[in-house]
C-alpha cells in the first residue's frame, strides 16, 4: 500500500500519463483522460537552449517552424527513434506540456508514468527519469510501451494467453507477445513513421528531381500512402524546390509512387513481426490462432497495411480504436491503479509494499 506521506501528496498532484513520442507527445491527467497531444517539437535559437516566444514555441506553435526557419534560429526533434537525444530541450519540452496539461503552477508536483521503448538501456530510462524530474516530476515510473499499448488497446494481458501487439509510432515499431501482464517475445524496429517520410522524400527527389520537407512528406503519406493497390488511385499535388534548376514547382504524385516508396520500410516491419511470431512458444502461438494481431500507432492508420500483415502471416489482423491514444490511454490505466500495477513500472517498488 501506499505510504502515508505518498497517499497524502497524492490528494494534492495532478499526476500524468505520458506517451513521449519521437513524433507527438500525448499526456493523460488522471481522472480527466487525454488532455494533450502535439508535436514532440520546441523551436530556439540556434547554437544555445532558448526557447523562442518567451519558451512557448513548443508542440503545435514549433511546428510549423520546421525547415521555415531563418538562419538563426531552428526547429528541434529532441527524440530519437523514442529515446531522449537532447537531454536540456526535452527537459524544457516536458516541463511546457506538464503545465499546459496541469493548467498552470500547483502546490505538489505530479507524478508521471511515462511510456518507453521495450529493451532501451538502463542509461537511456535514467535519462528519461532524470529529465521528467528536473522538469518538475515529483516521483517518475517508466513502462514499456507495448504494454502500455497493449492495455490501452484492450487486449487481455493479464490472462494466462497470448496477445501480440505492433505499434508503429513515429520513432520505432514495435511487436511483442504479451502473457500474464508480461512481455514474453518482442523486437524493437528503428524503423517507423519518420522511415516512412524520409523514404518519400528520397522517392521523389529521385524521381521527380523535387526537394521537398518533413511536413510535406508526412502530408502526402496521410494522403495517398498505401501497401496495396487502391481501386481508384490518389492523386495529390505537392510542392518543393526543383533540384536541376534549383527553383520552386509543383508535381502531381499519385498513390502508386507513394506506395512504392514505401515498400521497403514496411517490408522491414512485417518482417519484425515474422521474426517474432517464429521465435513465439508453441503454446502461446496457438492463442495467436484466435487472437490475431492488433495494430496500433499512427503506422496503423497506412491504407493496406492490415491486410498485407494479414496475407503474410495468415493471422486476423484488427486496428485497435483510436491507435494514436492506445500507448497514452495504457499509462493513464497505470496511472489510476499506481499500488496495484506498481511491480511492472520501473521506479515503483516503494509502491509495492
Amino acid at each position: 500500500m501506499l505510504k502515508p506521506v505518498e497517499w497524502l501528496l497524492s490528494g494534492f498532484s495532478v499526476d500524468l500519463g505520458i506517451d513521449l513520442g519521437t513524433a507527438n507527445t500525448l499526456v493523460f491527467v488522471r481522472d480527466k483522460g487525454i488532455v494533450l497531444d502535439e508535436p514532440s517539437v520546441v523551436a530556439v535559437r540556434r547554437g544555445t537552449n532558448e526557447v523562442l516566444l518567451d519558451g512557448m514555441a513548443v508542440g503545435d506553435a514549433a511546428l510549423e517552424y520546421l525547415g521555415r526557419t531563418p538562419p538563426g534560429f531552428q526547429a528541434v526533434r529532441p527524440m530519437k527513434s523514442g529515446v531522449i537525444a537532447d537531454f536540456e530541450i526535452t527537459e524544457k519540452m516536458l516541463r511546457y506540456f506538464m503545465a499546459k496539461a496541469c493548467g498552470g503552477k500547483r502546490l505538489v508536483k505530479p507524478r508521471l508514468v511515462i511510456a518507453v521503448p521495450w529493451g532501451i538501456t538502463m542509461v537511456e530510462k535514467r535519462a528519461v527519469i532524470g529529465s521528467a524530474e528536473r522538469a518538475g516530476a515529483r516521483r517518475v515510473f517508466l513502462v514499456d510501451e507495448p504494454t502500455a499499448a497493449a492495455i490501452g488497446a484492450g487486449l487481455p494481458v493479464h490472462e494466462p494467453r497470448g496477445s501480440l501487439i505492433v505499434d508503429i509510432g513515429g520513432g520505432t515499431s514495435e511487436v511483442a507477445v504479451i502473457s500474464l501482464a508480461n512481455v514474453v517475445m518482442a523486437e524493437c524496429l528503428r524503423v517507423a513513421g519518420d522511415d516512412f517520410n524520409e523514404a518519400i522524400t528520397q522517392y521523389i527527389r529521385a524521381k521527380y528531381n523535387l526537394l521537398i520537407g518533413e511536413i510535406t512528406a508526412e502530408r502526402l503519406k496521410i494522403a495517398a500512402g498505401s501497401c496495396i493497390p487502391l481501386e481508384e488511385e490518389i492523386q495529390v499535388e505537392i510542392r518543393g524546390r526543383d533540384s536541376l534548376v534549383n527553383l520552386p514547382r509543383r508535381a502531381v504524385i499519385s498513390s502508386a509512387d507513394v506506395r512504392e516508396a514505401l515498400q521497403e520500410p514496411v517490408r522491414k516491419v512485417i518482417g519484425a513481426i515474422k521474426s517474432v511470431l517464429e521465435r513465439t512458444p508453441p503454446e502461446l502461438a496457438a492463442d495467436l490462432v484466435d487472437s490475431g494481431i492488433t495494430l496500433c500507432g499512427g503506422g496503423s492508420l497506412l491504407r493496406g497495411l492490415p491486410e498485407m500483415i494479414e496475407r503474410e502471416t495468415d493471422l486476423d489482423v484488427r486496428v485497435a480504436e483510436r491507435p494514436l491514444e492506445a500507448v497514452a490511454r495504457g499509462t493513464g490505466i497505470f496511472l489510476e491503479n499506481l499500488e496495484l500495477y506498481s511491480q511492472f513500472l520501473e521506479g515503483g517498488e516503494d509502491l509495492a509494499s
